[in-house]
């Protein structure tokens, strides 16, 4: 069985940084491809990076050049740093492996 923990959220000054954390067991991890998600209050869910087990990595473009994800096999662990943060980045941010979802960590960028 797949377990997907994030970790790292919480509250955040604009233009300040997190880094959450997005760890799993039960899998071949280092083979599999890894996503975060993100739902805003009031919003539908949006994909927001993916990184693969090869290291490629893609972004929305709401996140492009502020957000880097990035993984680390023999953790177990997808990072995803956050900087540039903006109130509009306020939401729940979720990790995916292999169809399996988080919980999810709460993210909110407030003065």
């Amino acid at each position: 069985q797949v377990q997907v923990v994030e970790s790292g959220g919480g509250l955040a000054q604009p233009g300040g940084s997190l880094r959450l954390s997005c760890v799993a067991s039960g899998t071949a991890f280092s083979s599999k491809n890894v996503g975060w998600h993100r739902q805003a209050p009031g919003k539908q869910r949006e994909w927001v990076a993916q990184i693969t087990s090869g290291g490629i990595k893609n972004y929305a473009d709401s996140v492009k050049g502020r957000f880097t994800i990035s993984r680390d096999n023999d953790k177990q662990t997808v990072y995803l740093q956050m900087d540039s943060l903006k109130p509009e980045d306020t939401a729940v941010y979720y990790c995916v492996v292999v169809s399996n979802w988080g919980q999810g960590t709460q993210v909110t960028v407030s003065s």
